[in-house]
């Protein structure tokens, strides 16, 4: 959860500016496509609607009250189409940070199968095979509610013909689930283009989450002064 004093408002904007302009280097997004936010206190800071990721500015990040109200205090914007689906997302888990991409290999799946599976075991730093949710149009308390559902378990969904949401403690890990999710998806078709893919049973999975657990597998240590 990032602070919800001044300090940590301005840098939850600063940051979000940052992370939104990897979107496109990172194939995550084309033009102005997908969305961030991170929660700070009772306060979101989502990306704003209709503003190039080149031209965007800290400033320019709305402040949305978890009701959805919006804060005019420096509000000069309009939030996100998708906020429904972040504030959804907020009220449902632990999210400090909130990521939705437009990512062309999720989207190629999701128009094909409804269900991401475990190719690979760093799916369980998604919660396990990823779910695709059906398609809701987007913007609505339809398309929140099918990511919410779909979520369950789990830290990463695929929007049926729309694109994909991840969230994690803060910006920097629901940003690199974002990613891994891409890799997974691109994975899972290189794999099919080979033939019937092999596909890590649940079992198996869970084997793989608990050494990760021993081994702590991920973490930086702590390094004493």
């Amino acid at each position: 959860m990032y602070r919800s004093d001044s300090d940590g408002l301005r840098a939850a904007r600063a940051q979000l500016v940052s992370y939104s302009a990897r979107l496109l280097d990172d194939g995550l997004a084309v033009g102005s496509a997908g969305n961030m936010s991170v929660r700070s206190g009772d306060l979101v800071a989502i990306t704003p609607s209709g503003i190039s990721y080149a031209e965007m500015r800290p400033e320019d990040v709305c402040l949305i009250a978890m009701d959805g109200t919006e804060t005019r205090a420096g509000n000069q914007e309009t939030p996100s189409t998708e906020t429904p689906m972040h504030l959804a997302i907020y009220a449902a888990t632990t999210a400090g940070a909130v990521v939705h991409t437009h990512s062309s290999e999720v989207i190629a799946l999701s128009a094909t199968r409804d269900e991401l599976p475990a190719i690979h075991y760093a799916i369980t730093g998604l919660g396990g095979p990823v779910r695709v949710a059906p398609y809701v149009r987007f913007g609505s308390e339809g398309l929140a509610a099918a990511a919410v559902a779909a979520l369950d378990g789990r830290n990463a969904v695929i929007l049926s013909n729309h694109g994909a949401v991840t969230y994690g403690r803060d910006l920097a890990q629901a940003y690199d689930r974002a990613l891994l999710l891409e890799w997974l998806a691109r994975t899972y078709r290189l794999a099919l283009s080979y033939g019937e893919p092999s596909i890590l049973s649940a079992a198996e999975l869970d084997e793989v989450t608990a050494e990760s657990r021993r081994r702590r597998y991920g973490e930086r240590r702590i390094r004493q002064p």
